[in-house]
């Protein structure tokens, strides 16, 4: 192994979004509750070494977790474009039931491979993948092809996490669809010397990831 820096995908703090479970996904969306930035904090103040790098989707939400970040560990927050979450474009603001089973069916369908699905006026999985997985092996190539210099951060959202883990680190369904990623949680992979990567934390799992969970009530995304 060349590095033992990882990257590591981290769930924005918790939104007024989350807690009514709406489906809130263009940019800039909504601010972190009082739980939320208590989250952030609380996250960066965990951390045992200050990243290497840290970077932020666009949402105001993922800018405001990485700034607590920032001002626990001193390393300076940016903005790189494409790491937004999921668009689900005529679903965005709802929080009805027909709407999430429209999403979730959507979603999981992803997981299976079927990436061209998508909701009215959405992205489709494809679409996702083509936007954020060549800003992660970007991040890739200029900070973790060397020496071990320390972890990328990357604070940005739940359901384009879980699809990315899926797609980099082979992890399988059901568990990538029903073991949601809770606000702060995350998810790390370790870059392999053939090019891959090594999914070493799923939320609060390790590997191997073959926990049997029923989908979860939880807010979906965000």
């Amino acid at each position: 192994m060349t590095t033992r820096s990882k990257l590591v995908l981290v769930r924005h703090g918790e939104t007024e979004g989350n807690v009514a479970r709406i489906l809130d996904t263009q940019v800039p969306g909504l601010p972190l509750t009082e739980r939320g930035v208590a989250q952030a904090k609380a996250f960066g103040a965990g951390l045992l070494h200050p990243p290497q790098v840290l970077v932020s989707s666009d949402a105001l939400r993922a800018r405001q977790t990485a700034g607590h970040i920032e001002a626990a560990t001193g390393t300076i927050a940016q903005v790189l474009d494409g790491l937004f979450e999921v668009q689900v474009g005529e679903l965005h603001g709802r929080s009805d039931p027909e709407a999430h089973a429209m999403f979730q069916r959507i979603y999981r369908g992803w997981h299976l491979g079927e990436l061209d699905a998508r909701a009215p006026g959405g992205e489709s999985g494809r679409d996702v993948l083509a936007r954020i997985l060549p800003v992660l092996a970007g991040l890739r190539e200029e900070f973790l092809s060397g020496a071990d210099e320390g972890d990328v951060l990357v604070v940005n959202h739940g359901a384009a996490m879980r699809l990315v883990g899926k797609a980099l680190a082979g992890v399988a369904p059901p568990f990538t669809t029903n073991n949601h990623l809770d606000n702060t949680e995350t998810i790390e992979l370790l870059p392999t010397d053939d090019g891959g990567w090594e999914c070493l934390r799923w939320g609060r799992f390790t590997p191997p990831f073959t926990v049997q969970a029923e989908p979860s009530a939880d807010d979906p995304m965000g």
